[in-house]
């Protein structure tokens, strides 16, 4: 599926959207059905390599179905253009997406600033949906809808876009626009008239897929938001928190866990351990590695810290037996990992990564401690 060795060195895999096994064109749509035949015609017969779609979605609102379906499916434009240039059947079957609002009422158009909101939620809502699948390869068409659909497509791709998932935009000629009989150039030579009544041949007219540029937000993404469902407007706001300085709050008296603004939970094992490292910090105590001999004992000093945070009742004791005989590299290298594996779910992959363990020197003694500075640190002590 992917480029990605040669002779001498490993490469960075090349996204090939092409290759994947399922290859979805979607647009959102209003009242210009023929922007769908267009990009259509543009992505299998002038695109280098062609990117033929095993299926079609269109988002669009009641009213916008209506116009949309007619057109493509029961005049049969889209079936056409496959006929023409032998592109697959399921090219022809389109599956239509009406906007609801939170209620599942489907959307006539949208007016208010409500039916925005809604509209927002939805596309956001469907292209999380199609980039959850990783054998999938996304082509998102930024022409075809309201000006604030297509903006909420392109923002939406921009929040899940993966490498290998794409933004365009199709362009012919102004006098070619909204024509009733033109929806893509056709194999053989056939006269039309334009929008001026100028005769034109429709096989000969240039049609333009631009690729549009955009930001891949996705990795600063939590993981519970690229797995369900979230409005549109929480997205944005913890892709934003991913922008903002670093910093962590620890309430002793409630035992709460904040990095940046987001309260992260963990396990009285994994808090213990995460805030022992914190505490280290801020102390501008170095690295550690499970080996290191300090005074007191590495395992001395995480169950100071968990006794602290819990109290030496309940599972102190089963901790306590585990290091025993002092901390060694499956317990260390466990509580690290699984603390990893918190903050990533929690924060999204970039926005944890000031908040990690980081490795200091070479194996097979790497050190890991928190990097923040510790200005970032906040402790509330208890009482």
């Amino acid at each position: 599926m992917f480029v990605g060795y040669n002779s001498h060195m490993q490469q960075t895999p090349i996204p090939t959207p092409h290759t994947y096994p399922r290859r979805i064109l979607v647009a959102v749509e209003a009242y210009s059905p023929q922007t769908i035949t267009e990009a259509l015609y543009a992505l299998t017969q002038t695109s280098e390599p062609a990117y033929i779609p095993t299926e079609i979605h269109i988002i669009t609102t009641e009213r916008g179905c209506d116009l949309v379906q007619q057109a493509l499916v029961h005049n049969g434009w889209l079936l056409r253009l496959c006929q023409d240039y032998g592109l697959p059947m399921a090219c022809t079957t389109p599956v239509f997406h009406l906007i609801t609002d939170h209620q599942n009422k489907v959307l006539w158009d949208v007016r208010s600033e409500q039916d925005n909101e809604h509209t927002a939620d939805f596309i956001s809502h469907r292209l999380q949906q199609f980039t959850a699948d990783p054998t999938s390869s996304l082509c998102a068409l930024l022409s075809g809808g309201r000006r604030t659909m297509t903006y909420y497509i392109g923002y939406a791709l921009s929040l899940f876009g993966r490498p290998q998932d794409r933004l365009k935009h199709v362009l012919v000629d102004d006098c070619y626009f909204f024509l009733k009989d033109f929806y893509y150039p056709p194999p053989q030579t056939c006269w039309l008239k334009d929008r001026d009544g100028a005769d034109f041949d429709a096989s000969a007219v240039n049609v333009t897929l631009a690729d549009i540029p955009f930001v891949r937000l996705r990795d600063g993404l939590p993981s519970d938001l690229l797995e369900g469902s979230s409005t549109f407007s929480a997205t944005i706001a913890a892709a934003q928190r991913g922008f903002d300085l670093p910093k962590v709050h620890f309430d002793w008296n409630r035992a709460v866990l904040t990095c940046g603004s987001v309260p992260v939970a963990m396990q009285p094992v994994q808090l213990a351990f995460y805030v022992w490292m914190l505490e280290r910090r801020m102390r501008d105590l170095p690295p550690i590695h499970w080996t290191d001999s300090e005074t007191p004992s590495l395992a001395t000093q995480f169950l100071g810290v968990y006794a602290r945070l819990h109290g030496e009742n309940g599972s102190f004791e089963q901790v306590a037996h585990a290091l025993k005989g002092g901390m060694n590299k499956a317990w260390f290298d466990e509580r690290k990992s699984n603390t990893h594996k918190i903050l990533k779910k929690t924060l999204g992959i970039a926005g944890a990564k000031p908040y990690l363990l980081q490795a200091h020197g070479n194996r097979p003694v790497t050190r890991f401690g928190i990097t923040l500075p510790a200005a970032s640190l906040t402790f509330i002590m208890g009482a």
